[in-house]
């Protein structure tokens, strides 16, 4: 698949593998994704055993020999990523509860693989012995989850995610979960919006790359009726690719149920590459930063202030057009 938009410098020189799901293979089209979207990464994928005691063991093996920068695990995958302790992960939807979710969503009797598999096999039986197998390596999720192991795992669940629904259990056990707008799959529109920006938070961690900051007034990001301005998400996703950009809101004054709506409505319109990015405050040049764009002249700020809605910057396209020349 040729993709219109992809991130060359992205995990350039690097190893990230992909686990697949429940019933899938290393033919998986998310596969594809990645690859096409980072295309000097490394993607590595496995066709997993069936049984999940052999699923773990090839995974450790495989991980002790490539020392992959980057894990990423979808749904069953994401299951066993977690317990892969030592690397970067990322777990889409993980099926933390696989054995239940087996008996509860059809997935007993006689099955299809979604994909191709290198040992040519197209068809498989799961039965209650499966299920209990699957029940048995669930048992071992979250152990010995230091500080260090928090920090290196990401989840993101879908918010009409029909299959699996665990991001409460997540978060009983690690700090970063985030909801994004989707289902099960990870869609093209998934791993473009949602995916790629955390895959580009580890690399940056990884490498100690500091961005050049951009902050955002608050008043330039939605009309009158609270929705985003035209062109908005076209222009944010422009500016994560290069900058590290906070939203600035005002801070409030006995008023808290300011701050749950301006997180509500970054979470809502933004989300995930807006996460943990919202800044209170009332006096601008507290703030520190390379660019600030701001509703009206902010003459203390100690970078470059470019007023939205004037003359030059009256849109969002026109603001495209300004870092498009410069970055």
């Amino acid at each position: 698949m040729e993709f219109s938009k992809t991130f060359p410098s992205l995990m350039k020189d690097k190893k990230v593998m992909y686990i697949h799901g429940f019933g899938s293979s290393a033919q998986s089209g998310t596969v594809s994704l990645l690859r096409g979207l980072m295309p000097n990464a490394e993607v590595l994928a496995y066709d997993l055993p069936l049984h999940p005691a052999e699923a773990m063991q090839l995974l450790r093996e495989r991980c002790a020999e490539q020392q992959p920068h980057l894990i990423i695990g979808t749904s069953m995958g994401g299951m066993y990523a977690e317990m892969l302790k030592g690397y970067d992960r990322i777990l889409v939807n993980p099926a933390f509860e696989m054995g239940d979710t087996m008996a509860k969503h059809g997935m007993m009797g006689k099955q299809q693989f979604q994909n191709p598999r290198e040992d040519g096999i197209q068809e498989f039986i799961v039965t209650k012995a499966l299920v209990n197998e699957y029940k048995e390596i669930t048992t071992h999720l979250f152990q010995d989850i230091t500080p260090e192991e928090q920090g290196r795992v990401v989840g993101l669940f879908g918010d009409a995610d029909p299959v699996v629904h665990t991001y409460d259990l997540f978060h009983q056990h690690y700090t970063t979960g985030i909801r994004f707008h989707g289902e099960h799959r990870v869609t093209d529109s998934v791993a473009l919006h949602y995916l790629i920006p955390v895959i580009r938070w580890i690399d940056d961690r990884q490498e100690g790359r500091e961005r050049p900051v951009v902050y955002i007034d608050a008043n330039t990001l939605m009309d009158s009726y609270g929705k985003p301005k035209s062109s908005l998400h076209k222009a944010y996703e422009l500016l994560i690719e290069h900058y590290d950009v906070f939203i600035v809101a005002p801070a409030p004054t006995g008023n808290v149920a300011s701050i749950v709506d301006m997180h509500a409505w970054v979470e809502e319109y933004l989300n995930v590459p807006a996460y943990n990015r919202v800044v209170y405050a009332n006096n601008k040049k507290l703030l520190y930063g390379d660019f600030l764009i701001s509703a009206t002249e902010e003459p203390h700020f100690l970078g470059t202030t470019l007023v939205f809605g004037s003359n030059e910057l009256k849109t969002w396209e026109e603001m495209i057009v300004y870092f498009e020349r410069i970055v």
